[in-house]
C-alpha cells in the first residue's frame, strides 16, 4: 500500500498592530511555532518592504492573521483594520490568507514572557515587540491545532 504524504508546509503569522506587527514562524510537520523580529507600522501602515523580506526568506505556503475580537465575541476596534491587512497580505503575495480568533493572546504572550524571565530563561526585560510575536506564535498554534476564525 503506498503512503500518502503530505508535503511540509511553512506558515507565518502576523499579530497586526498599529505601531507593530507580531510575526511568527511554523510548519504544518512539527506543529510548533516561534515568534520572529516584529516589523514597524506607522498608524497602522506596515512597512510592506519588511512584509516582503520575510515573506521571500522563509517562503510560507499558508499566512495566519490574529482577528480581534471583544471578549464577548463582538468585532473589536481593530477588526476592521487587521481584516484590511490580510486582503492586502493575499493580493500582495498570492498566497492564501487564515483569520484566527487572537483574543487574549497578548495577555497569554506577555504572561509567557514574564514566567520566562522569572525563571532567569530570559535575561533582558521584555519589550513590546517580543509580547506582539510571541502573541503571533500563540495564533499560529492556534491555527496549527484546528482553530479557524468562527
Amino acid at each position: 500500500m503506498a503512503e500518502h504524504r503530505v508535503p511540509v508546509q511553512t506558515v507565518l503569522a502576523f499579530d497586526f498592530g498599529l505601531r507593530r506587527i507580531g510575526v511568527a514562524a511554523g510548519d504544518t510537520l512539527t506543529r510548533t511555532a516561534a515568534p520572529r523580529a516584529a516589523i514597524v507600522a506607522d498608524a497602522g501602515v506596515p512597512d510592506w518592504n519588511a512584509v516582503a523580506r520575510t515573506v521571500g526568506d522563509l517562503a510560507p505556503a499558508v499566512l495566519v492573521v490574529g482577528a480581534p475580537y471583544n471578549a464577548d465575541g463582538g468585532e473589536g476596534a481593530m477588526s476592521a483594520a487587521a481584516r484590511r491587512f490580510a486582503a492586502e497580505l493575499e493580493r500582495r503575495f498570492a498566497l492564501p490568507v487564515h483569520l484566527v480568533d487572537e483574543r487574549f493572546s497578548s495577555l497569554e504572550a506577555a504572561e509567557q514572557l514574564r514566567e520566562r524571565r522569572a525563571s532567569g530563561r530570559q535575561r533582558r526585560r521584555v519589550r513590546r515587540e517580543d509580547i506582539d510575536s510571541t502573541a503571533a506564535a500563540i495564533i499560529l498554534q492556534r491555527w496549527l491545532a484546528g482553530e479557524r476564525e468562527r
